[in-house]
């Protein structure tokens, strides 16, 4: 390996050297040496909310005569080829870092600075790209940039089209009638969609509560600078700076009403990370369920078969796993693990700044991206090519003594225990035995004990 080169950049801090391919400065080189806990940085999609936001920055200041116009240039142009490229090497600094994440601001400020130099033209990380700002505003601004995009872009599309696969399963088994079960024992008979939809529905609430908190995310703390009264910042920059960022992303957000909440309290953060553990929780429940519905073949459930995708044993040959369903639910147990460190993180506000911004960032970031790879993964690979086990379904329900609930109102709830019993006992459908024990003629008794007519006695059948 060749022996890396270095040349020397200074801060206010005195000289110090940076390797010299390095488009990054002194700054990012200090954080680099000092933050060394964990070297994972920070996820792209928050670097990304921070660039746009360089853009916006820049391109207000010339509107308002506080830049130059060229530099202004140089700057969007900067960041337009940084967007493209993505050169995730020149941003390596830790999520472990200084709890405001200066060090991640001035990273990307020394990056832009590095590529306008390479045209010739010297610029200021911090008199000229980050004019008008601070990374007590940027960085919870990037946030909730960032949150906000994972999520419209990514995670509710996610959601509703598993929901839809969903659906159209359902609807395409309508007539399949299997044993409900409670406490995991066999219960009343259900219709295999009407199972279907209760999942389903659960993922239409988890939108719906998403949906909800977007419009308290899409507020954003740019102009509060450094402590919230907004000193440095011009009086019109936040409203122009924020609309360019609509303009750029096609979201519609907005300054925070109070610049000292948005750069002190994570409470939003701390609420939609709520959603997700909840998103992460319904997820768990579909593909829990869907485990125990695959289980066997021989001695479990065995009422599904989801696709076959890998073996399923070093050891055992013909073994095949549920595996997409165990991959979703160790997804959404880091979900909810993220949840926790979130909630800690809004505990660290401490007068006019929380000082766990950046760990906060990664985390709603990783929840945002797991969750939305789960939905993909349970309802393309697990759910719209598993097939069904119609021969078990048929056979349960014909041994299920618990159909005998529907004689209580004939012959009461002991009567029809005793016959259940005796069903069980002899291993004998509960007609035969009720026609032996009853005086109730048998085409009544088709019609009460028919799983068919139970399933849809509690309601309306759903036809969609």
């Amino acid at each position: 390996m060749p022996e890396t080169q270095y040349r020397t950049e200074r801060d206010s801090m005195g000289e110090i050297e940076v390797p010299l391919q390095a488009l990054y400065g002194a700054q990012t080189e200090r954080a680099i040496r000092n933050f060394t806990i964990s070297l994972q940085p920070l996820p792209w999609a928050f670097i990304e909310s921070i660039l746009l936001i360089k853009v916006a920055a820049a391109i207000t200041n010339g509107k308002l005569g506080l830049l130059p116009g060229d530099y202004a240039r140089l700057i969007e142009d900067a960041v337009q080829e940084l967007l493209t490229t993505r050169p995730l090497d020149q941003f390596p600094v830790s999520i472990y870092q200084t709890g405001s994440g200066t060090s991640s601001n001035m990273n990307v400020n020394e990056v832009i600075v590095g590529l306008v130099r390479q045209k010739g033209v010297i610029l200021s990380a911090n008199d000229h790209v980050n004019l008008s700002q601070s990374s007590n505003d940027v960085i919870p601004t990037a946030m909730h940039m960032s949150a906000t995009m994972a999520a419209t872009g990514s995670l509710l599309p996610a959601l509703r089209e598993l929901a839809q696969i969903i659906r159209t399963f359902g609807a395409a088994h309508a007539e399949v009638v299997k044993t409900g079960r409670t406490h995991l024992m066999d219960a009343l008979p259900i219709r295999l969609q009407a199972e279907m939809e209760g999942w389903a529905a659960q993922l239409d609430e988890c939108v719906e509560r998403i949906e909800t908190a977007l419009p308290r995310l899409q507020r954003l703390a740019l102009g509060g600078t450094a402590v919230g009264s907004g000193v440095n910042c011009h009086p019109q920059f936040a409203a122009m700076a924020i609309a360019q960022l609509n303009k750029a992303t096609g979201l519609t957000f907005t300054q925070a009403p109070s610049l000292y909440k948005g750069l002190s309290s994570l409470d939003t953060i701390v609420e939609f990370s709520g959603h997700l553990k909840t998103a992460a929780i319904a997820l768990t429940k579909i593909a829990g369920d869907l485990r125990w519905m695959n289980s066997g073949p021989l001695t479990g459930l065995g009422e599904i078969c989801l696709p076959s995708l890998q073996p399923g044993s070093s050891i055992m040959p013909a073994k095949v796993n549920p595996v997409i369903p165990e991959a979703v639910c160790m997804a959404c147990a880091q979900v909810i693990g993220n949840d926790t460190t979130i909630n800690l993180a809004g505990m660290g506000g401490n007068f006019q700044l929380n000082t766990m911004l950046p760990v906060a960032a990664a985390k709603i970031l990783e929840s945002l991206e797991l969750l939305a790879g789960s939905a993909r993964s349970l309802g393309e690979k697990a759910i719209k090519n598993m097939t069904l086990n119609q021969e078990v379904y048929t056979r349960a329900l014909a041994l299920n003594p618990i159909l005998v609930t529907s004689l209580n109102p004939r012959i009461g709830y002991l009567r029809a225990a005793e016959i259940a019993k005796i069903a069980q006992r002899e291993k004998r459908s509960i007609l035969e035995v009720a026609l032996e024990h009853t005086d109730i003629p048998r085409q009544e008794l088709e019609l009460l004990l028919d799983p068919k007519n139970l399933a849809d006695s509690g309601g309306k059948k759903k036809s969609n």
